[in-house]
């Protein structure tokens, strides 16, 4: 068996588990529908406001030690939109969408790769990790890499041990120039997050795998989106 045709097979197991497992949370009878829900942290992308300048990536490289040749985040630039000498670009942010149903989670065999029911934060407990790449093959956003030092899977993790750990935003928030990129509490209808994507036309990517990805895109507004 190729090499590809092992990851299509590890990957659409991957998408058979996204429709199982799903956890049903009942409120008792008398108990108040207002009690606070656990945080799920989430990020949007403001294509509009977005120049390209990596800013983000440099930070989040910085801060989180992440080695050359593998990257937790990066930006995609479009080709050119419209005549020279008019012509734009889209930019496009891939990294770990945090996902509410996430495939790499299910299939991960030793329990390294989790969710964090305090922040909804897709991580990894590395000392548990054995290297099998299931995780990376099964992401249906290609976002996972092994670690060239740790030889463990590694992707974002919104700087859950770096900069949240001490009471900051994530890093590549911290960097943007333009303010781009907006971070926080989709369970918490006041914050900046959940603001954004309500007071704005926004995407997310693959949803028909029914991942439930909190990560969101404000679309540049030209152009095919993905």
């Amino acid at each position: 068996m190729t090499a590809c045709s092992r990851r299509n097979f590890v990957s659409g197991v991957g998408a058979l588990i996204l429709t199982t497992g799903a956890t049903v949370s009942l409120t008792a009878q008398g108990e108040s529908d207002k009690q606070a829900k656990p945080k799920r942290y989430a990020m949007v992308h403001d294509e509009t406001a977005c120049i390209g300048c990596t800013a983000c990536m440099e930070a989040c490289r910085e801060t989180n030690q992440v080695p050359e040749g593998v990257s937790r985040l990066e930006i995609i630039r479009s080709e050119p939109i419209g005549e020279f000498p008019n012509q734009e670009y889209e930019f496009f942010r891939q990294s770990c969408q945090h996902c509410t149903n996430a495939p790499c989670v299910a299939v991960c065999p030793t329990g390294a790769s989790y969710i964090d029911p305090e922040t909804g934060i897709v991580d990894v407990h590395k000392d548990l990790c054995v290297g099998c790449q299931y995780c990376v093959a099964v992401c249906p956003y290609r976002v996972r890499f092994i670690h060239p030092v740790h030889k463990t899977a590694d992707k974002c993790n919104f700087c859950r041990d770096t900069n949240l750990a001490n009471g900051k935003q994530p890093a590549c928030v911290e960097a943007c120039p333009t303010k781009a990129l907006t971070f926080g509490d989709m369970n918490d209808p006041q914050s900046a997050v959940a603001m954004k994507v309500k007071m704005n036309p926004v995407y997310r990517t693959k949803v028909e795998l029914g991942t439930q990805p909190n990560l969101y895109h404000i679309p540049f507004g030209k152009g095919e989106h993905r």
